[in-house]
């Protein structure tokens, strides 16, 4: 039985969305951020960051969110959630990722944990500011990207783990104080689409989140 450990709107989103997808059995395990299990010895043992989500396949535990979406989407080949490995489409569906998980995330963690990088209060407030300048400007990429080639999803007629892992991050900036995901003239479209799909509608239900979901 595959465990996914997640908290309600976090990186564990774009995983679950995936195991909704394929429709393996699964189970979810929340974790409790607030209660400080995130720093307990046992999650510390799957997961020695503390960081969301771990995913425990069998004997396999796997961390890092982009890894994750990438074995379940490997070991589950019949829902097409990835293209062939070793084609030019896999390829582009390597960069996107890799570009969602290390360059977008990492802006949008910035936005959320400017503490981390400055210490008084008009540092911390500077920090966040460019962060999401930053990420603002990496909406419009996307956004290109799907001007671009016209088609209804990020890599174009295929949906994949990249759509849903990008919804994900969209949906962070939600309450950004200026110019959000839903702001953006192919993005607002696709946004809809991707909260469309049934296996989405049913993370968000059984995360019990509300609106504005994006």
């Amino acid at each position: 039985m595959i465990h996914l450990h997640y908290s309600p709107g976090t990186a564990s989103m774009a995983p679950h969305i995936v195991l909704e997808e394929i429709g393996a059995p699964y189970q979810l395990v929340r974790i409790d951020q607030e209660g400080g299990e995130l720093a307990s010895a046992a999650y510390r043992k799957l997961n020695p960051n503390g960081l969301i989500p771990v995913l425990r396949d069998g004997e396999l535990v796997l961390y890092e969110t982009a890894a994750i979406c990438l074995h379940l989407a490997d070991t589950h080949p019949e829902a097409a959630l990835v293209p062939p490995v070793g084609s030019a489409a896999r390829a582009e569906f390597y960069k996107w990722q890799s570009w969602l998980a290390t360059t977008l995330q990492t802006a949008l963690i910035v936005y959320f944990y400017p503490q981390r990088w400055a210490d008084d209060a008009a540092a911390v407030a500077q920090v966040k500011a460019h962060a999401q300048a930053k990420a603002t400007a990496l909406l419009e990429q996307i956004d290109a990207q799907l001007a671009g080639h016209g088609g209804p999803w990020l890599l174009g007629e295929q949906y994949g783990v990249a759509d849903g892992y990008a919804m994900m991050l969209c949906r962070w900036t939600r309450n950004f104080d200026g110019r959000k995901a839903r702001d953006f003239p192919h993005l607002a479209p696709w946004l809809q689409r991707v909260l469309a799909r049934p296996a989405v509608q049913r993370v968000f239900a059984r995360e019990e989140l509300a609106e504005p979901w994006v």
